[in-house]
């Protein structure tokens, strides 16, 4: 006899447990099946254990810089191994948290391989035993994984990718980091504040290349700075891994091929969706290169399939993961009879994307090239940090936050922000968006003194000629 349910999710990422949650908070009887960790990519390899590192490596950083404060440390050390161990602390203890929610929202948690054997079925495999499920829907939440080259396989020891990457089997001392996303800038920021010498090559012309054109010239600059080598237009033609370490072999702009060694090398050309092997093609679920295609609620083409978060395509982001999942949960709800809820479709246009290097990078909306392509007139704000207080007095007077707007209507089309705890900022752009703001809501609201919060109100001004201190 199969256990029966309302809804399956399969997979229990950002996306997967915060709609098995919802759909329990909506009065569903939900299961939940996980291969792995419970918490995913993102609680287990991704996004908390990298801040964890991240965060060792501007506590280094600092340490190392403790004069400019008028303090003084003698010899500042680190220990790698202790370091990864408190990012894998933190992994562990998010993990157990997703476990607690699970049992108190009464979610069922199977544990196992889970397969789509047909409409509204389910099978999960752990080791010699086989549990059936049944639902009248079912949530695909199974995720990405990283994309390897296909001319040199990651092996772990000298050539990793990002689950390599974060607990590494030694120190780098030359690292080369291929693609300039989010992910290869992190870990090409952690390396370099402790101490590795860091090369970041890049296909396109200019690094981090979804961010605005000012954005992406700033940050070359600053990780220059810092002491890193960036290399746009180039290609990898080939990365062999030796005994000593990895040979690289990259074709610049020039065209000619210039061949270098690195003690190690990471690999972050992107992802490629977990959609093989669990069951799409029995019934028929509509696929794009790999990704599952969906309506804004997370329908798939067929009755009852629903898909959300990595696996059905760009943005490749946990929160975005995460909305998805409660709209699915809420839309499943609605189906099931429940008038009291009311779904919204995701707008993938007012969902932040952020970059928590040093120094931290955040946006939202339409760059300032994207804007003019669409036909808009624009009226753009730029505000540095050397204008803010309160960035001078901690020390990071070097960034800015860019605003564009539709100069016709006043419409927030985007926000472009670098520097320090730029991460935590852009929400408040985000908000305006989604309560449609415009430029004037913006100028009158009253932004606390002395926070570095402060530019994002000169960026507005300044889109108008209006701007204070500067």
């Amino acid at each position: 006899m199969a256990d029966t349910y309302d809804l399956i999710v399969l997979g229990s990422g950002p996306g997967g447990y915060v709609a098995a949650i919802r759909a329990s908070q909506l009065g569903l009887k939900v299961a939940i099946v996980e291969r792995e960790r419970l918490g995913g990519i993102c609680l287990n390899w991704g996004c908390i254990p990298t801040k964890a590192l991240l965060r060792s490596a501007e506590v280094y950083h600092y340490m190392t810089h403790a004069a400019q404060y008028g303090l003084s440390v003698e010899k500042p050390s680190f220990s790698l191994d202790k370091v990864v161990d408190r990012s894998r602390k933190v992994a562990g203890q998010l993990n157990a948290g997703v476990k607690g929610l699970m049992k108190k929202n009464k979610v069922a948690v199977h544990e196992g391989v889970g397969t789509i054997t047909g409409k509204g079925r389910l099978s999960v495999i752990q080791g010699d035993k086989t549990t059936e499920l049944t639902a009248k829907h079912i949530i695909v939440a199974t995720g990405a994984r990283a994309r390897d080259l296909p001319f040199a396989k990651t092996d772990g020891e000298r050539i990793w990718t990002y689950r390599h990457a974060m607990v590494p089997p030694a120190m780098p001392t030359k690292l080369l980091v291929i693609g300039s996303g989010a992910i290869g800038v992190e870990f090409a920021s952690f390396y370099n504040d402790m101490g590795a010498e860091v090369t970041i090559v890049e296909m396109l012309d200019r690094i981090m290349p979804v961010e605005d054109v000012e954005v992406s010239d700033f940050m070359t600059k600053q990780l220059t700075k810092f002491g890193m080598t960036i290399k746009t237009k180039t290609g990898l033609e080939k990365l062999e891994a030796t005994a000593s370490g990895v040979k690289a072999a990259m074709k610049g702009p020039d065209g000619k091929v210039e061949t270098a060694e690195f003690s190690h090398a990471i690999v972050a050309i992107g992802i490629v969706p977990n959609t093989e092997n669990i069951g799409l093609e029995t019934l028929g679920v509509t696929t794009d290169r790999g990704h599952i295609k969906t309506d804004g609620y997370g329908r798939t083409n067929v009755d009852g399939i629903w898909a959300i978060g990595d696996v059905t395509g760009a943005p490749w982001l946990a929160h975005k993961a995460s909305h998805e999942g409660v709209i699915a949960a809420e839309a499943i709800a609605q189906a099931l009879g429940n008038k009291d809820v009311h779904p919204h479709a995701m707008d993938k246009g007012n969902i932040p994307g952020c970059t928590y290097s040093r120094p931290q990078v955040a946006s939202v909306g339409l760059t300032e090239a994207k804007a003019k392509d669409a036909g808009y007139e624009v009226k753009v704000g730029k505000f540095p940090f050397i204008g803010n207080g309160k960035a001078i007095a901690l020390g990071e007077a070097e960034g800015f936050v860019k605003t564009v707007f539709d100069a016709r209507t006043g419409e927030l089309l985007g926000a472009h922000m670098v520097g320090a705890e730029v991460t935590e900022m852009i929400q408040g752009y985000v908000v305006a968006r989604q309560l449609e703001t415009t430029e004037a809501e913006l100028m009158e609201t009253v932004f606390a003194h002395p926070t570095i919060s402060e530019s994002m109100h000169e960026s507005v001004l300044a889109a108008y000629g209006r701007a204070i201190h500067i």
